[in-house]
């Protein structure tokens, strides 16, 4: 199974690094316009082959990527310090406008997962962009929220001293500043989230919701302010989508992918709890939300619908 991965920087990389760790797939394509880097991170990734899983690592070109079941888009210009998801969408668009086409034509057929921020706008322009090229807009999604839901899953993992495989919660809307995360149907160990830690000895104040709030909304800023970019996490999330395709996991993740409507907007991508296979988003499930919480992503819906909006979509 040939995975493709186009941005050879520090996402695509990790992301490269994470799938050889886990075994995930048989053969990867990394594509980079430097051609001297993507060579690079190919040769120093196959040399971490023979410590762990059978695979072919190779650097290429756009028509290399004939073949590929998946094809993970990381490529784009990094957020700056202070700068938001939403600020690099000028200049993420026009990279995606000339490197969508060319993909779609060498791999008409692959799943397309992007990763490359504002995440959410990026998917929506690469839906847009793939149907004019005559892929399937519906083989396309986003990494969404998938990284702050295991943040938060860490987070209240943390806090109620239990294992985050048994915490379940989720972020929905934006990948980025008006995210919202789920607290009214959070559960842990088959209990809803506040029992638990009640039961637990550790009460769930809004104190504690606060701090495990900024805790999520604000890893990136942090992350990025102190070493420059985010890649381990996300390269991780990558890998865990990737896996859901390619074995027909029908896993239920917090992509993003277009939606019809949702909250009363209309033609929005962002993201809530899909089903993900190895068509890409098989279906998609309703929200348990309280009010604050539906207009907090209705208002996110809003704000992405407006970006989507500017980049003529």
């Amino acid at each position: 199974m040939k995975i493709g991965i186009v941005g050879a920087g520090m996402v695509g990389s990790t992301t490269a690094y994470a799938l050889i760790m886990q075994g995930i797939g048989r053969e990867i394509v990394l594509v980079d316009q430097n051609q001297s880097r993507e060579q690079a991170e190919a040769d120093d990734l196959w040399h971490a082959v023979p410590f762990s899983h059978a695979m072919q690592v190779r650097a290429g070109e756009f028509s290399d990527l004939l073949g590929s079941r998946v094809v993970v888009i990381t490529a784009g210009v990094n957020q700056k310090p202070g700068e938001t998801r939403l600020q690099l969408l000028e200049r993420n668009a026009a990279i995606f406008r000339d490197i969508i086409p060319k993909i779609c034509a060498a791999a008409p057929d692959a799943i397309l997962l992007v990763a490359t921020n504002p995440v959410d706008v990026m998917t929506h322009l690469t839906a847009r962009l793939a149907d004019q090229s005559g892929s399937k807009a519906s083989h396309v999604l986003g990494s969404g929220t998938t990284l702050d839901t295991a943040r938060f899953r860490a987070l209240v993992s943390e806090h109620v001293g239990i294992d985050a495989h048994h915490v379940h919660v989720s972020v929905v809307g934006e990948h980025g500043d008006s995210e919202v995360l789920t607290w009214h149907a959070a559960q842990a160990a088959g209990l809803p989230l506040a029992e638990l830690c009640a039961a637990r000895g550790r009460p769930l104040t809004q104190a504690i919701r606060d701090e495990i709030d900024q805790g999520v909304r604000r890893a990136a800023y942090s992350i990025i302010q102190g070493k420059g970019s985010t890649y381990y996490g996300v390269g991780s999330a990558l890998a865990r989508i990737v896996r859901a395709v390619l074995s027909d996991q029908r896993a239920v993740l917090t992509v993003c992918a277009p939606v019809p409507e949702i909250e009363g907007v209309h033609d929005v991508t962002l993201a809530i709890p899909h089903l993900v296979g190895a068509a890409g988003v098989l279906d998609t499930f309703p929200l348990r939300l309280d009010d604050g919480e539906r207009a907090a992503l209705q208002r996110s819906a809003e704000l992405l619908r407006a970006a989507i909006t500017s980049i003529g979509l």
